[in-house]
């Protein structure tokens, strides 16, 4: 009885006793990576198996060493595999096996740790180029690897370019045919399977150490676009891996290829095969900054097809289209691979040519012009042009001066040409700013391009003014002339105001017996009394009816814009600030910018406005017609002693009639 009670009890503490801990890993990542880890345990479907093979392998010999690592590789597994069954001795040989093999994979390659390094490779990357450059980096580095080339597909001479890095920094490049059916690249493309060789000899570059080759094909949704070459001895148990490697480097190269062509797309014009105008800023932009990093010249080329207005409205725009891509085919002929063109405007072609002086762009431009004068459109003729220079770092460093002066001196060729009937080829360096022709073309560009230009090169223009050396009267009144013809032309409504209002306030200066020197300050004085609209933007100067709320505000601002941003900083000047200032000043206060009253308004500020009132009165606005000299004066005798000084006014109508309205 006490023998059956004690093995009772030994039964029971055998029953509490704790089981062994049970060491398999729970965590299901890492399962998946220990499957990711072991080699395929099916023998891929190119590889027979027959009876024969495995009576050998039943042996307890080891199997016969394969020419193909791969092959060999997989015959040793599927022999340990089918032999499990009937040899108990085979599951713990192959568990030993593997345990042997993970151990070594696990020393040669961290799987997340390769994975995450080319996610981060691929993150920041833009071209092709730097990608190849980068997975090279990351397999040297991780692998070890003697080479890493890459072959891509290229459609148009049906090869595959190679550039094969080495792990010395050095690259090579070689091209096969894809005739060369023989050669282990051609078979990957063709075959989009990856291919094992012992050596690398069949990519024919020298230098390169001897080593294996897996050749991986670039696969993406678009197809096979090239090859990946690994030159290493051993990564045959990492087929899957590499094959996943060298699909997501296709993958980028699909997104790569997609993102030029929408780039191309949008920055290429479909007439004329160049840049748009958006593509040309971009690359000047870029080409400035090389320019300036190099220390070197830059010329721009603008070409503008004369009388294309006419051509367009008698032979339609067909034949327009027609004149213009003949220009474009002509620029493309005979400009250099390392120039570039766009279509900057309509009929506005421009060239970039790097690392160009004035006298060279002007023997490209001059040939070009030959080109086309040599060419007879229907109904045309020989397509004449106008061209202009604008040269980096000699005319300007800013992109968009460089632009405003090159379409500057076109506009002044345009002019020359219609006048010499032959195309002109003029640089910004060959005029002067103030000459008159450089002054109304200016107005041209201004008037088409304002709102890109906004203040800045107004206040260039300003600039140039101010720092005139001022050698006389008369050449102080020659510069007073030039801006104020510039001012003018920047609103075509009131062409010709300024000298108007000059000419009428010389006349009134006179009639009230005034000293000669204080009648040419009024006549000066009132040559720049609208020089503040400079600052004043486009669409409230050349608006089409009058002004309201804030536009009225922002065009008050005018006479304090030209009193000190203008007059101040010139001191041959600045006697004329009242008269500029004040000259919007009413007897009863009710004027601007300061609501000055009666006697407060200096008088030659006084004369100027009566002057100025009386030419916006008989001048034509887009809204209205002129009024008759009749009625402007009423309009005066009415605001006589409320708006303007009385005695002014009477004088003024005394001497109106016989003063000529014309410029």
């Amino acid at each position: 009885m006490l023998n059956d009670n004690k093995e009772k009890e030994i039964k029971e503490i055998k029953a509490k006793k704790p089981k062994k801990a049970d060491k398999t890993v729970s965590n299901p990542l890492a399962k998946q990576l220990n499957e990711l880890r072991k080699p395929a345990l099916k023998k891929p479907a190119t590889i027979k198996i027959d009876t024969a093979e495995k009576t050998e392998i039943q042996k307890p010999t080891q199997p016969k060493a394969a020419s193909n690592p791969i092959t060999a590789e997989t015959d040793s597994i599927v022999a340990r595999i089918n032999n499990f069954n009937t040899n108990k001795t085979a599951n713990r040989m192959y568990a030993g096996y593997m345990n042997q093999t993970l151990a070594s994979s696990h020393r040669v390659i961290d799987y997340p740790e390769l994975v995450n390094s080319l996610n981060e490779v691929l993150s920041n990357k833009t071209s092709v180029h730097e990608l190849f450059s980068a997975v090279h980096d990351l397999f040297t580095d991780r692998l070890k690897s003697v080479f890493t080339a890459f072959g891509v597909f290229h459609e148009k001479s049906k090869c595959i370019n190679i550039k094969l890095f080495n792990s010395m920094g050095s690259t090579y490049t070689s091209k096969l045919l894809l005739s060369d059916e023989t050669n282990p690249v051609i078979e990957c493309f063709k075959t989009a399977q990856p291919v094992v060789r012992n050596d690398n000899k069949f990519l024919d570059i020298p230098y390169v150490n001897e080593s294996s080759a897996y050749l991986f094909p670039l696969n993406s949704v678009s197809g096979c676009k090239g090859v990946m070459v690994i030159g290493k001895n051993d990564i045959d148990n990492h087929i899957g891996l590499f094959s996943f490697i060298a699909n997501y480097c296709a993958l980028f190269m699909d997104n790569v290829e997609l993102l030029e062509q929408t780039n191309k797309y949008a920055n290429t014009d479909t007439l004329t095969g160049l840049y748009t105008h958006r593509g040309f800023q971009e690359v000047l932009k870029a080409e400035l900054k090389k320019a300036e990093e190099n220390d070197s010249n830059l010329s721009i080329i603008m070409l503008d097809v004369n009388n294309i207005s006419k051509i367009n409205r008698e032979l339609g725009h067909a034949k327009g289209d027609e004149v213009i891509k003949l220009l474009a085919e002509k620029v493309k002929q005979n400009i250099r691979s390392t120039d570039k063109a766009g279509r900057y405007g309509g009929d506005e072609i421009a060239i970039i040519l790097p690392d160009t002086n004035t006298p060279d762009a002007k023997y490209l431009a001059e040939y070009i012009t030959y080109c086309l004068s040599c060419c007879f459109v229907d109904d045309v003729g020989p397509v004449k042009v106008s061209v202009g220079i604008a040269t980096y770092p000699e005319c300007s460093r800013d992109q968009e001066k460089l632009l405003i002066l090159a379409e500057q001196a076109m506009y002044i060729s345009q002019a020359k040409g219609y006048k010499e009937g032959m195309s002109a080829i003029i640089s910004s360096s060959d005029f002067n700013f103030w000459d008159d022709d450089a002054l109304n073309s200016f107005a041209e560009v201004v008037a088409k391009r304002h709102s890109q230009l906004g203040i800045d090169f107004n206040e260039e223009l300003i600039h140039k003014f101010n720092n005139e050396q001022i050698v006389s009267h008369n050449h102080l009144m020659e510069l007073a002339n030039s801006l104020a013809s510039a001012i003018d032309a920047k609103d075509p409504y009131t062409k010709g105001h300024s000298t108007s209002v000059s000419r009428y306030s010389e006349a009134l200066a006179r009639a009230v017996n005034l000293p000669e020197e204080e009648v040419q300050r009024i006549k000066l004085g009132a040559l720049l009394h609208d020089v503040g609209k400079i600052g004043i933007p486009e669409n409230v100067l050349k608006k089409p009816g009058k002004l309201e709320g804030d536009e009225w505000e922002i065009m008050k601002q005018h006479p304090v814009i030209g009193a000190e941003k203008v007059l101040k900083p010139n001191e041959a000047l600045r006697d004329l600030i009242p008269i500029v200032k004040y000259h919007h000043e009413h007897i009863d206060g009710s004027g601007y910018p300061e609501h000055l009253k009666g006697d407060e308004i200096p008088l030659a500020a006084r004369i100027v406005a009566v002057a100025d009132t009386y030419h916006a009165l008989i001048s034509d606005r887009p809204y209205r017609k002129g009024m008759s000299v009749e009625k402007a004066c009423e309009i005066l005798k009415d605001g006589a002693g409320k708006l303007w000084d009385a005695d002014l006014v009477r004088q003024f109508i005394s001497i109106a009639p016989s003063l000529s309205t014309s410029i």
